[in-house]
């Protein structure tokens, strides 16, 4: 039977990062509201880097985001480097990506196995799990700490990099210009990836005993990510811009504008972003929907066991989407360390600049695509600065999926509390990062 009367008000939605509100009201069968609201003040980042030298700005764009610092460091210094003139050794990228991928493991796992785990599980948090399923949170941490310290061998720490500098890296793995050492460091790290696996095939088996508990729900969107054609677009490429039918259009980062169209809603603080459609998602279901070829071979494995199949229309797969790319950065990591231990290490310093202009830079950050733009004047001086952030390039695409699903919700007669974890599980599924904050969840019913 159809829902005649809902009202569901969520401040603010819990295990996502920032302040965001859910407001639902159904009146005699009529939905009067339904909206995904972001009340959050903005940080005025792009603001801060002017009057700075070009050495300081990744320093400070880092702290944008605690979760993706690595992203922002690697997406300003690119476009750094862009607006200088800079190029980059091979040894540098293959580090870099080696940094990136650390990163995504990292914050897929966060994500996964203590946000997302306790719906598919029944349990409100990860704490009432420390009693249900003992392991599955041991293990979790495990995996956890070789995400941060895989990220930290190569970036100095795992948040807020020390080590990544503009021109290619401030040092070597290890701490120092020491070859030897960085191939020490780099051997152990492919180790700890190697011992990790078993645990990762652990938590396969979790998530396979839960794939039931994903909502079935569908709604065909844009899917923007980038795509390289040398490996699974994470660290470098270009926007590939797919649409439900398939097809795809290809933007350079340097025209990341027309790609992203920014504008203003009354719903959100955060501008909201659109291309060819009247939203896009950003996100691993956007990187997996316009890469799926390039994943290594082990993580396709896990995509098919756990039933994902491309091109994939469901937000809630998301969640399935981050823990395949997990699969895929162990893999592809210790390919990337076995190819630098038999090229072998050499002693480098960054490059100088050898212009002054502007330059824009992509990464793909756990969350979705990451644009970084900056000018510099002809002392290294930065004139004007634009952050892109993959949440924000969400929002509209949220709202949409609200607007299709609730009426769906409806129709099967859900009450308020069963609309209300649908609607916190979709958004919990994009794994937004409003901001680098968690908050009590409130929530209030108007009759």
């Amino acid at each position: 039977m159809t829902t005649q009367n809902a009202s569901v008000k969520v401040h603010h939605v819990t295990r996502v990062e920032g302040h965001g509100n859910i407001v639902v009201d159904i009146r005699d069968g009529s939905i009067e509201k339904c909206e995904w609201q972001v009340p959050e003040a903005p940080r005025f980042f792009e603001a801060m880097v002017r009057g700075r030298h070009y050495s300081e700005v990744a320093r400070i764009t880092s702290r944008i985001c605690g979760i993706c610092a690595v992203g922002h460091t690697l997406a300003s210094v690119k476009a750094t480097e862009n607006a200088l003139g800079m190029e980059v050794s091979e040894q540098t990228k293959i580090l870099r990506r080696i940094l990136k991928h650390g990163e995504n493991f990292d914050s897929h796992i966060v994500h996964v196995l203590f946000l997302v785990a306790p719906d598919l599980l029944g349990a409100p948090s990860v704490f009432p799990l420390l009693e249900t399923h003992p392991d599955v949170v041991k293990k979790a941490v495990l995996l956890k700490k070789l995400g941060s310290d895989w990220a930290g061998v190569i970036g100095g720490r795992s948040t807020h990099p020390t080590k990544v500098v503009p021109g290619g890296f401030a040092s070597l793995p290890g701490g120092a210009y020491n070859t030897r050492m960085a191939e020490d460091e780099l051997k152990k790290l492919k180790q700890s990836i190697l011992d990790a696996v078993p645990m990762v095939v652990d938590m396969y088996e979790v998530l396979l005993a839960t794939a039931g508990n994903i909502p079935d729900f569908t709604r065909p969107t844009e899917y923007v990510a980038l795509a390289d054609d040398y490996e699974y677009g994470l660290y470098d490429g270009d926007i590939s811009c797919m649409m439900p039918d398939g097809t795809k259009e290809t933007v350079d980062v340097s025209n990341y504008r027309s790609g992203t169209n920014e504008w203003v809603s009354p719903l959100s603080t955060a501008k909201y972003t659109k291309h060819k459609m009247d939203s896009y998602t950003a996100s691993a279901l956007a990187r997996i929907n316009n890469n799926y070829d390039r994943l290594h071979d082990e993580a396709k494995k896990i995509a098919e066991g756990l039933g994902f199949k491309t091109p994939c229309f469901n937000p809630y797969m998301n969640s399935v989407a981050q823990f395949v790319e997990a699969v895929h950065s162990a893999y592809t990591t210790v390919g990337y360390i076995d190819d630098l231990l038999e090229i072998g290490i050499e002693d480098e310093k960054p490059v100088e600049p050898t212009k002054f202009g502007r330059g824009a830079g992509s990464v793909e950050v756990p969350r979705g695509i990451l644009f970084h733009e900056y000018e510099y004047d002809d002392d290294g001086l930065c004139v004007a600065g634009n952050c892109i952030i993959p949440t924000n390039q969400n929002h509209a695409n949220i709202q949409l999926d609200f607007e299709k699903l609730v009426p769906e919700l409806m129709e099967a007669g859900k009450d308020e509390k069963e609309m209300e974890l649908a609607l916190e599980m979709l958004v919990r599924a994009y794994d937004p990062c409003i901001s680098c904050s968690t908050h009590y969840l409130d929530v209030e019913f108007r009759r």
